[in-house]
């Protein structure tokens, strides 16, 4: 399997800072070096020496992504960043603080340029050499690194290198605002379905090709997504050609603006579908659908609406291929008084009957009129990979406002889905009595591990996405190119937006399978 298309070019020169080097050619950037600082993790970050907080000029916020302007050290915030633009001629371009990348505030996107880079690996390789200060004695006294030496010193200067991590963690570049992106392809890719799915050739590209003679085809990108992942190569992969496919799939969403997490989710799993039932000839919606998003992430939801006068319940099945949380922040007294929501309490609210408005009276089929009813959600049949999204943005109609919920969710690694099955919300409805559950897959398991999760971090307007991984007994947080290990304290205490488990049973046999294979290709 190819690691990436032969047309993929590099993007195009900025214009504003080619204008920024023909004016100051590299200024900025010598008197930059003197502030940059590696932290322990191997990142490379601009250390502000004025203030020991780096904060916005103009909000005095020092939350969310911070800029400083290469012509005059001014600081501002994702929000303020083009207005110290425009406010000042000529300040066109601006270095993340804490990614060290160059940033145009007049694209407002990230920029590239190999000189820039070299000051900041030099600094990287400085800063991750043990007894530096003794290295510049030596190198002073006349000298020098090898070539061999200076290779070594290179491989290692980050965590994004290190090759004692498992097969597949290898981080993605960030394009332009598309951790969004980043994020969701890291869980996708290991999600153990989808990943052994195009490992497996299931969906071979020439052949692909060959067939339908598509020059995009979002299949074959995920395709040569996962290999590239998987190809045991530790340097970040810029998935350009995936984003240019996903962009055709999803024209409305086709800009460099962040966008929503769960909302990439859904549409990448929407035109894996699309393109399979085209393959296939089939376009079954009923959650019998045999390509592969909705064979590793459908499940079965079951709706029970029943009328307060006469008890006549009416039952409907939907097919999901996640689950939308709501924090449970209001109906529990806990919450309230610690600031935690538990996942159990967000399930249980999710399954708990809802008395209906009376604005909302259905028309009840033994009574023959509208009536009051109520509804009650339970889950019919279990998927695969089961995706629970973390409602944490809310938008109010009425008051045309938008906010973040930033409650904190204590959630398990290992998660029993039995209480909140259809058979368990009947019979504890009305007790231990014989019922027929013709939807209910009862070979499936309802027990999970936990194998990825998607945290936001920041404000509504700038937040930042990052997704951790648990693999191996170890968790990995996958921070756009960056890749380093971490507690599960960190986990634990990450604002998390969409939480991905596996059945029990096929979490064990697929990290076995995986093993396996590394073994024999190592061979």
């Amino acid at each position: 399997m190819c690691l990436r298309s032969s047309s993929y070019t590099s993007p195009n020169p900025c214009k504003h800072l080619a204008d920024y080097k023909l004016r100051h050619a590299f200024n900025g950037y010598d008197s930059l070096q003197n502030c940059l600082k590696t932290t322990p993790i191997g990142r490379t970050r601009v250390d502000n020496h004025n203030t020991k907080t780096p904060r916005c000029n103009f909000c005095n916020g020092y939350q969310g992504r911070l800029y400083i302007c290469l012509m005059c050290s001014s600081i501002s915030c994702s929000t303020h960043i083009l207005l110290h633009t425009q406010s000042k001629s000529g300040h066109d371009v601006a270095i993340d603080i804490e990614r060290s990348e160059l940033y145009c505030c007049l694209c407002c996107d990230q920029v590239y340029d190999p000189d820039f880079d070299k000051v900041v690996v030099s600094e990287q390789i400085k800063g991750s050499c043990p007894g530096r200060s003794n290295k510049r004695r030596r190198l002073n006294s006349g000298m020098e690194l090898d070539l061999k030496k200076s290779k070594q010193l290179i491989a290692m200067r980050d965590g994004r290198a290190k090759s004692c991590y498992p097969l597949g963690l290898r981080g993605l570049n960030n394009l332009g605002n598309t951790c969004f992106m980043n994020s969701v392809l890291q869980a996708l890719l290991h999600a153990p379905p989808l990943r052994n799915y195009f490992l497996s050739d299931h969906h071979n590209r020439d052949e692909c090709k060959r067939r339908y003679g598509e020059k995009l085809c979002l299949l074959c990108d995920i395709g040569a997504l996962v290999s590239a992942m998987f190809s045991g190569d530790r340097s970040p992969y810029s998935p350009a050609q995936f984003l240019y496919s996903w962009w055709q799939h999803s024209s409305n969403l086709a800009s460099y603006e962040e966008q929503d997490a769960h909302e990439f989710f859904i549409s990448v799993l929407d035109g894996i579908h699309e393109k399979e039932s085209k393959v296939r000839n089939s376009s079954k919606d009923d959650g019998d659908c045999q390509c592969i998003a909705h064979r590793a992430f459908s499940g079965l939801l079951r709706s029970d609406v029943t009328c307060t006068t006469c008890g006549f319940t009416s039952t409907t099945y939907d097919p999901c291929v996640d689950i939308s949380l709501n924090l449970d922040t209001v109906n529990s007294s806990a919450a309230e008084k610690t600031g935690l929501s538990t996942l159990s309490g967000c399930l249980n609210l999710f399954t708990r009957a809802e008395r209906l408005g009376s604005d909302s009276k259905l028309h009840c089929q033994n009574c023959q009129e509208l009536r009051d009813t109520s509804k009650q959600l339970s889950i019919s049949r279990l998927p695969l990979v089961l995706c629970l999204h973390i409602k944490r943005f809310e938008h109010s109609l009425i008051r045309k406002t938008s906010r973040k919920i930033d409650q904190y969710l204590q959630f398990p690694f290992a998660l029993d889905m039995t209480p909140y099955l259809s058979s368990s919300i009947v019979r504890s409805r009305f007790g231990n009595r014989m019922f027929a559950f013709e939807c209910e897959n009862t070979d499936s398991s309802a027990e999970y591990e936990i194998f990825a999760v998607i945290a936001h971090s920041g404000m509504l307007e700038s937040g930042h996405y990052v997704t951790y991984l648990h693999v191996n007994n170890q968790w990995y947080k996958c921070d756009d190119a960056w890749i380093c290990e971490v507690d599960e304290g960190i986990v634990r205490a990450s604002q998390c937006y969409m939480l991905f488990y596996v059945q029990k049973l096929l979490y064990y046999k697929a990290n076995k399978d995986l093993s396996c294979n590394v073994s024999v290709e190592s061979r």
